[in-house]
């Protein structure tokens, strides 16, 4: 009897042991967040994501009673970026706003992608869809989308287009457009965006694909031209830019989402938190309005949450992958 006490006693300790591990996760998931939190934007300043990210940033501080630090980590098409989150520690205290061209194409572009999005990654919710436009420098002979396929193919050794990285949404928009129309154009890539529109302003490159966020307010000053609105349908805020199935270029729709991710083994108490103030952050009113005033879409509550942006994830690696491995592109 003796003997045995001590093996009792033990299981005892570890059974108490383990009830306070499993009592303290729980405390740190109900009492997070108790420190400031960092949303990776991996693309430079100035960019759609970077619009997006700090429009959503004020409001979720407020939501979470911490501030939220946006800290822009740009490069090779928001892999970069995003790759630091995948490595992160999975507390919650670090989570990248990611989009289809970091988190879906990235993974068909890619001969080794960085990362692995079905694995590396906990699903927040998704954020914003937007359409992507076909803008060109403002001295560009063409101003319509057959002027503009026939210049291209008549000039494509000397052209150039520009974007925010090899493996970002506006790369694969471009390729996707060159590949559909038939043309070889030498590609600039950028560390975001905002660098590639100030090229195209100055007329350093011929044309990109980009979000309406940052082509809008160019467009409107004047400093480029819009030739087409490359999503299904045109937007409420150009309401006068046709798409490219209205000027004949029949099925091509590319629009764009953007989603926040955590890394994988983040609990999952965090991550339905963060999808629920991401979700509140969505439905308050100055936030729909500078959103949709930049020209894209609030995301609709039933396609939120983690559960709606995995299988998203999941079905547009598998929508994308034949066109982009068709288009002959790929990258080291």
């Amino acid at each position: 009897m003796f003997n045995k006490m001590p093996r009792l006693g033990g299981l005892t300790l570890l059974a108490a042991a383990l009830a306070v591990m499993a009592f303290g996760g729980n405390a740190t998931a109900q009492d997070w967040p108790t420190r400031p939190l960092t949303m990776i934007i991996p693309f430079a300043a100035g960019g759609p994501s970077d619009v997006t990210g700090r429009i959503l940033a004020q409001r979720m501080s407020e939501l979470l009673g911490q501030t939220v630090i946006v800290e822009n980590i740009g490069g090779a098409g928001g892999t970069i970026g995003s790759s630091r989150v995948a490595r992160a520690a999975p507390d919650g205290y670090q989570f990248v706003l990611g989009n289809s061209g970091t988190h879906v194409w990235s993974q068909s572009l890619y001969k080794k992608p960085p990362f692995n999005t079905m694995t590396d990654f906990a699903p927040v919710s998704l954020v914003t869809a937007g359409a992507r436009l076909l803008l060109v420098r403002k001295d560009f002979p063409a101003k319509t989308l057959p002027e503009f396929i026939a210049y291209v193919k008549a000039n494509q050794t000397t052209l150039k287009f520009g974007s925010a990285g090899a493996g970002s949404a506006s790369h694969i928009g471009c390729i996707l457009l060159n590949s559909v129309i038939g043309v070889d154009v030498t590609h600039i890539p950028y560390r975001g965006a905002g660098p590639t529109m100030q090229d195209l302003v100055a007329g350093r490159i011929d044309y990109m694909c980009d979000a309406i966020s940052t082509g809008l307010p160019q467009v409107q000053g004047g400093t480029i031209r819009g030739i087409a609105n490359l999503a299904g349908s045109r937007a409420a805020v150009l309401p006068d830019l046709p798409t490219a199935q209205e000027q004949g270029l029949t099925g091509f729709d590319l629009t764009a989402w953007q989603g926040l991710f955590l890394p994988k083994g983040t609990p999952d108490a965090i991550v339905k938190r963060l999808a629920k103030v991401v979700s509140d952050t969505l439905d308050t009113p100055y936030v729909r309005q500078r959103v949709e005033g930049v020209g894209d879409e609030v995301i609709a509550p039933e396609r939120r949450g983690p559960d709606y942006l995995a299988k998203t994830v999941a079905s547009e690696i598998e929508k994308w992958s034949g066109p982009i491995k068709a288009s002959g592109v790929s990258v080291e």
